[in-house]
């Protein structure tokens, strides 16, 4: 009997060792790192990693699974770095503020967060949701117990009294509250630096901040400066002890200036930023997530009578056509671009129209990829694990149907997703 159970344990441990390789032939394989198109590669993939990456198609073994990518474009997982994914933008979002619980809005996130994936979007950050949501959400994929993509979440976004993100602006006064630094709203550095470690306590994995004001908001300004600069240095000071990055909300020059100043790692939207604005991003190294696809979405339904209250309407109108030339002009004074989109003001899957507006304002096929892959992944600060499809990174590969170089709509038809080795979607 002990002979037979130790050729039992070797023969498992055999198996073990013997785990089935899985090597993809790829047609048309993006470098992210170069920007160029490599044509006839092979990818091995063991155990949710990247083990090889070879010229040629590599012949496959007896157990091993071959995946025939031969007419597909390949390239890095996707990454969004601003999206919203327990929220969907809809005529009756107003209302639903006051008639929807938690846990309506917790399973509507399961669907957004699978279509997001299905997209090509393996790795997303969520910047700013209520009651948790965002990070029960997360521990969920993590946990392999509903699909979606990599979440990395600011938890609830920081405001200040009356600011962008104060969850009571536009109640009515028997309902308005003095929220403070646990519901992430504060006044002054210490009621700062509380917020930032009651996200510590809550789990988030960064910090977001509304720099300026903003669109979506029940507040008259979508860019006023929000924050004084000693607020946002305590913010700043208060995440490094903690291990987190800073994102800032800001569609006003002055606050993302001050942002900007007081070391926060990006801004989102950016929509008027001036000349100083732009010298003050590459002095620092900061990078601006543009959010093109907001802007265009949230004008085109302020142009549908209702879909936004009156305040809301307005500022839409101004504010959201302006973001693509913004971009424009800071992508060819070189200030460093993450991609974003912003989803949720918009439907979620439908990220990837963001390449093709960063493509019409002069980014190149390839370089808004990068965007999307090597920068975000340095933005977020994990380029060891993810960004580039290279030996020992995590096995988040998608692929597309056509060439984005020539025909940047391509983007938009992702037939293959696998995300740390596990295949999602093929086609």
């Amino acid at each position: 009997m002990k002979k037979i159970l130790t050729c039992t344990t070797l023969l498992l441990a055999t198996m073990f060792c013997a785990a089935q390789k899985t090597i993809l032939h790829c047609g048309r394989l993006v470098d992210v790192k170069t920007e160029q198109l490599l044509t006839e590669r092979s990818i091995f993939v063991e155990n949710g990693k990247i083990t090889g990456v070879v010229e040629g198609y590599a012949p496959a073994g007896p157990d091993d699974q071959l995946i025939d990518l031969k007419d597909r474009t390949v390239m890095p997982g996707l990454i969004d770095m601003h999206v919203h994914l327990v929220t969907e933008s809809s005529r009756s979002g107003t209302l639903e503020k006051y008639t929807l619980n938690p846990a309506d809005h917790a399973y509507r996130s399961v669907l957004h967060a699978e279509r997001t994936l299905l997209a090509g979007f393996t790795t997303v950050r969520d910047l700013g949701g209520n009651n948790g949501v965002n990070i029960s959400l997360r521990n969920a994929i993590n946990k392999n117990l509903i699909k979606g993509p990599r979440v990395y979440t600011a938890g609830k976004s920081i405001a200040t009294t009356g600011g962008h993100a104060d969850p009571t602006n536009g109640y009515r006064r028997d309902l308005t509250t003095d929220p403070g630094p646990e519901d992430g709203v504060v006044n002054g550095p210490e009621e700062c630096a509380k917020a930032v470690r009651q996200r510590y306590k809550e789990g988030s994995d960064l910090i977001k901040i509304t720099a300026s004001g903003g669109v979506l908001s029940m507040a008259k300004s979508a860019d006023n400066p929000q924050f004084t600069e000693d607020e946002v240095r305590a913010i700043v000071a208060t995440a490094k002890d903690y291990g987190f990055r800073v994102a800032a909300h800001a569609h006003g020059a002055e606050g993302m200036k001050r942002a900007i100043r007081a070391g926060v790692n990006s801004i989102e939207h950016g929509t008027y930023m001036d000349d100083e604005a732009i010298q003050l991003f590459k002095k620092h190294g900061t990078y601006l997530v543009p959010t093109i696809t907001a802007g265009k979405s949230t004008a085109d339904s302020a142009a549908i009578p209702g879909y936004y209250p009156e305040m809301v309407t307005a500022k839409a109108l101004v504010v959201g056509p302006h973001i693509q030339n913004t971009f424009a002009k800071a992508y060819q004074a070189g200030v460093k671009i993450a991609f974003g989109t912003d989803a949720g003001v918009f439907p979620h899957g439908k990220n990837w129209i963001e390449f093709v507006y960063m493509h019409e304002a002069g980014m190149p096929a390839l370089a808004a990829i990068k965007a999307a892959t090597w920068y975000a992944a340095d933005l977020l600060g994990t380029t060891d694990i993810m960004g580039a499809i290279e030996t020992g990174k995590l096995a988040d590969i998608i692929a597309v149907d056509g060439n984005p170089v020539d025909d940047i709509y391509s983007m938009g038809r992702v037939k293959f997703v696998m995300k740390g080795g596990v295949v999602y979607l093929r086609d």
